[in-house]
This record gives structure tokens, C-alpha cells and sequence, in this order.
């Protein structure tokens, strides 16, 4: 369900000093959400403009290969559109301060991987990233390039049949929403012919307990968090913002939308990541 508008106007000058203020002299770790690729033409799942959408779980891709037919088209699609998109300001000025010493790292909910094209060394993908998948029944892991180079063979026409269709929505997870899914052909592990599965966390799924530990140092190692662009509305993030808060650590929330974890926020903006992590990365 999309994050609730915020009441209040849009931030100003003055909350923008406020934030340099509580991050002055304090080495902070980032926690990101889809909110901070928008800028980079990947929508948000939660944003208070945000279509309602309801993302395939776990337990209907393994369970049912009609599921796992209707994903694999849509992410085929899906996948061509995410690889050509661009890190943005936001992004950019993570990277930069974390070259500075001043962001010990990024937690990041996406799965897009534009830290790493904007240059962030240290990244913690909490829900995995969208250019692996991996066999669900061997472990063996291939390239989303290798697999794509699968898919074009098994579904000739097919994107070119789909791109004659406008207004398609693309989600932050490389799924697009399309309709018409039952000729697509699926590609199965070429070592055991089991199920292939994209190295992401689906929703029901549990993000691996040394990703979450990792994520738990790098918010134990910072002297503040910086939540940038999520609601917080599941507890895969929502926990290192308590995490943090628990420590007496300073956090502050830039999200455009109230969140979960705003009760534990020292500072508040109601504002895009692009404009104010890049203001922050100039006066900072």
C-alpha cells in the first residue's frame, strides 16, 4: 500500500540546516528505498503517487509455474528497461561523501545496483540485486545477461510484441506489468533442470542472516543514520532504524510520505533524495 502523504509543506532552507546541524561532525551510515531511484525513471512501490501493486511472494514463484511463467515474462521485460537506467544526484552524492569518510556505507532496499554505478564502495544489498539469479535446486548461480541471452532464443518477437504496447509499468524489482504471458517459454537450470529464480528477496522471503549482521555492523560502526527514500513499511529496514534509535544514534528521514519509523526519528523531511542528499553532499 502506498506511504501516507505528509501534512506538512515540502522542507525548506531551514530543516535542510536542521539536518546539517544533527550530521555535522558525525560519520552516518545510509538506508535507502526505491524512493531514491525514482529520480532515475525506476518507480516507487510505496510513494504517496504510487500505483497500488501487489508484488508476486515466495511461496507463489516456487509453488506454482503458472506464477513463475507470468513473473519471468514481465521480468524479461522488465530487466531490458532497468539495465539502461542511470544513478542520479542522489545517488551521487552518497558515493561522494562516502569517499570523503563522512557515510561509513549504504544499506540499500533495491535492488538496482545504481550505488554501485555511482560509485559507493561500500554497499550492503539487503534484498539482493537484480543481475544474478540463481538455481533454486543445485545453487549453481548465472549472469541476468546470460540467462537473457536464454530467454530472446526461447521468446523470439517477444519484446518487440510487448513494446507495442504503451503506457507499461516497470516496478523497482525489474517486473514489469504486462498482461498477456501465456506463450512465454521459461528457461530452467541448464545443470539439473530445476527452477531458476532471480537473486532477489520476494516478499515472504527472509533475507539471509549474514546480510542482516553485515547491515547491523556497518549501523553499530556509524555515529548516525540517514534513512533516504523509504517508508519503511516492512521490518527488513524498519529494524535498523530501531536498531539505531536503541543506540541513542541520531536518525534522520528524508522521505516524501510519512514512514513506520518516523516515531524514532530525530529529524524529519518531507522531501526528495535527490535534491536534499545533494544539498547535504555540498555543505557537509
Amino acid at each position: 500500500m502506498p506511504s501516507a502523504p505528509d501534512g506538512r509543506p515540502p522542507a525548506g532552507p531551514e530543516d535542510l540546516e536542521a539536518a546539517i546541524t544533527v550530521l555535522n561532525g558525525r560519520r552516518w551510515t545510509a538506508l535507502t528505498g526505491a524512493g531514491i531511484s525514482t529520480d532515475s525513471g525506476i518507480p516507487d512501490y510505496r510513494g504517496p503517487d504510487s500505483r497500488p501493486r501487489n508484488p508476486m511472494t515466495y511461496q507463489q514463484f516456487v509453488g506454482d509455474p503458472g506464477f513463475r511463467r507470468h513473473y519471468w515474462a514481465r521480468n524479461h521485460l522488465g530487466w531490458h528497461h532497468l539495465r539502461h537506467r542511470e544513478p542520479n544526484r542522489g545517488h551521487r552524492a552518497l558515493a561522494s561523501l562516502e569517499a570523503r569518510g563522512l557515510v561509513a556505507g549504504v544499506i540499500t532496499q533495491n535492488v538496482d545496483l545504481l550505488h554501485q554505478a555511482a560509485g559507493s564502495r561500500r554497499v550492503i544489498d539487503l534484498h539482493g540485486h537484480y543481475n544474478e539469479v540463481i538455481c533454486l535446486e543445485c545453487g549453481h548461480r548465472i549472469s541476468r545477461a546470460a540467462l537473457d541471452e536464454r530467454l530472446l532464443k526461447l521468446n523470439p518477437g517477444f519484446l518487440d510484441a510487448v513494446a507495442a504496447v504503451t503506457d507499461i509499468e516497470i516496478a523497482p524489482d525489474a517486473d514489469a506489468v504486462i498482461e498477456e504471458t501465456a506463450s512465454f517459454v521459461v528457461a530452467d537450470c541448464r545443470l539439473c533442470g530445476g527452477v531458476l529464480k532471480p537473486d532477489i528477496t520476494y516478499f515472504g522471503e527472509s533475507v539471509p542472516p549474514t546480510r542482516v549482521a553485515a547491515a547491523y555492523t556497518l549501523i553499530d560502526e556509524a555515529d548516525a543514520l540517514v534513512v533516504a527514500g523509504t517508508s519503511l513499511a516492512v521490518m527488513s529496514g524498519l529494524r535498523f532504524v530501531r536498531r539505531a534509535a536503541a543506540a541513542g544514534k541520531p536518525v534522520v528521514i528524508i522521505n516524501r510520505g510519512l514512514t513506520r519509523g518516523d516515531s524514532f526519528a530525530s529529524l524529519r523531511l518531507n522531501a526528495g533524495t535527490s535534491e536534499a542528499l545533494g544539498l547535504l553532499a555540498e555543505r557537509l
